[in-house]
């Protein structure tokens, strides 16, 4: 488990390899992919549980920060207070939020995903997120996606899983309330569902040219999660989806480079 203190977890100062230090995206990956491998072996032979999906989840924060990301968690507190599942509704910038968050949720409950459905394709990697049972959504059929992640939604819920939703329509390093829709807060209505809001910052891994979800990995900037104060949906959840945005809009400002 990650060194949380006082609901929040901070980067170590660590010794970095000269290697690392000229060519951090190239010795990440190298690391990275070979996890993948292994837990894509163990995930193919049906043996990738949850303890494990921690366990790779931290490998990635400690990969990230062996090559000079830094990590800031704030919020660990309001995960810990809410009994049962809950649904995380966040902002959506890199592919690193979905590496991470697993690290920083299961310590509190099992967690899974809102998934666009390429995911499951990805050689290797589609085993391990298949084992986690996520919900797989287009991206292309609004209506459809909601069906889906209402029935499936439930389903988890029901099941004591909590559920990821990033509503955004695109990944985007500007956050746009507009983008956001409204079905993370639909599926909390319907399940009656605490909702956690998720602010995050993860521009550090850059989108990449070739293949969207694995860009070049700058030191520069730094890596932040926020759990905001749990919320039920009461009424329609219009409230509650402008008290989401405007969460993640401040905890955004506040870490403007």
């Amino acid at each position: 488990m990650l060194n949380i203190r006082d609901g929040r977890y901070v980067s170590p100062d660590l010794r970095r390899s000269g290697i690392a230090m000229l060519i951090p995206s190239l010795v990440f990956y190298a690391n990275f992919l070979w996890l993948v491998l292994r837990s894509g072996f163990v995930a193919w032979r049906g043996r990738y549980d949850d303890k494990m999906w921690e366990e790779s989840s931290r490998s990635v924060i400690r990969m990230l920060e062996a090559i000079g990301v830094k990590i800031e968690v704030e919020g660990f507190e309001n995960l810990e207070k809410v009994e049962g599942p809950v649904i995380i509704i966040g902002n959506h910038m890199s592919m690193m939020e979905t590496l991470v968050l697993p690290s920083l949720v299961c310590p509190f409950k099992p967690v899974t995903f809102v998934i666009k459905e390429s995911l499951l394709h990805y050689p290797v990697f589609k085993y391990i997120m298949a084992s986690r049972n996520p919900i797989a959504v287009s991206r292309t059929n609004p209506r459809q996606d909601l069906k889906t992640v209402l029935t499936e939604g439930c389903a988890r819920l029901e099941n004591g899983i909590s559920v990821v939703v990033f509503p955004q329509t695109t990944r985007a390093l500007q956050f746009k309330p507009e983008q956001m829709s409204s079905i993370g807060v639909k599926l909390a209505l319907k399940a009656k569902a605490t909702i956690i809001p998720l602010a995050l910052k993860t521009d550090a891994w850059q989108n990449g040219t070739l293949l969207k979800d694995f860009g070049r990995i700058t030191r520069r900037k730094k890596t932040r999660f926020a759990f905001g104060p749990p919320m039920t949906v009461e009424g329609k959840g219009t409230t509650e989806q402008e008290a989401i945005n405007t969460f993640i809009a401040s905890k955004l400002k506040e870490w403007e480079d």
